[in-house]
């Protein structure tokens, strides 16, 4: 997918500490997006107010509340989707699944079909980066865990709903680095954005 068609850029910080590195690199990656001519929108889950239990799971409708109506309408909206968040315990944090578990709905991100094993991908079309920081070296959580979390965020959330292609950029470990390391991390998630990658 060229640069051309990612002009709608939705960024979701996925960690509840608005003053954490993921929040860092949310806003480095704006910079770079916005500056390259991109319209971007930002969906900060820490400052939402929502309900992240699918309390009844798929047999009774949970309403949504209206900050996720509008999270739904920027992901209609959007042609990438970038989620910056934290690996905690191997995959993503409560809040995020608690935020895909509530909008990634039947209706929204897929369908099922009657009588079929089968379903609608329903966000077709749009592409995603998934920035994930880690304490654990990057290789480690590739050779040890199978990358476990990315494989659940990638393949069972996203391109089940049709987001494809999705590309990661890991960032760690980020609990040892130096400032000059952070910044230059930094540095990469704004060129990432500048190019709408």
């Amino acid at each position: 997918m060229s640069t051309q068609r990612r002009n709608n850029i939705a960024v979701i910080n996925g960690h509840p500490d608005a003053e954490s590195y993921c929040t860092a690199l949310t806003a480095s990656y704006v910079k770079g997006a916005a500056g390259s001519g991109a319209s971007v929108r930002e969906i900060s889950l820490g400052s939402l107010q929502f309900n992240p239990n699918l309390q009844y799971g798929y047999r009774q409708r949970t309403e949504l509340e209206p900050d996720l109506l509008a999270a739904q309408e920027i992901i209609r909206w959007a042609d990438h989707l970038v989620f910056i968040y934290p690996l905690w315990w191997g995959t993503v944090p409560g809040i995020l699944k608690g935020f895909i578990d509530r909008v990634f709905l039947p209706g929204f991100a897929f369908q099922t079909r009657p009588n079929s094993q089968l379903w609608d991908k329903l966000l077709t079309g749009k592409s995603a980066r998934m920035v994930v920081t880690m304490d654990s070296p990057p290789w480690y959580f590739k050779l040890v865990h199978r990358s476990a979390g990315h494989t659940v965020m990638k393949r069972g959330i996203l391109q089940f709903s049709g987001v494809n292609p999705v590309k990661i950029t890991n960032i760690g470990p980020v609990k040892p680095s130096t400032a000059e390391q952070r910044d230059r991390w930094l540095q990469t998630v704004h060129d990432l954005g500048a190019r709408r990658l």
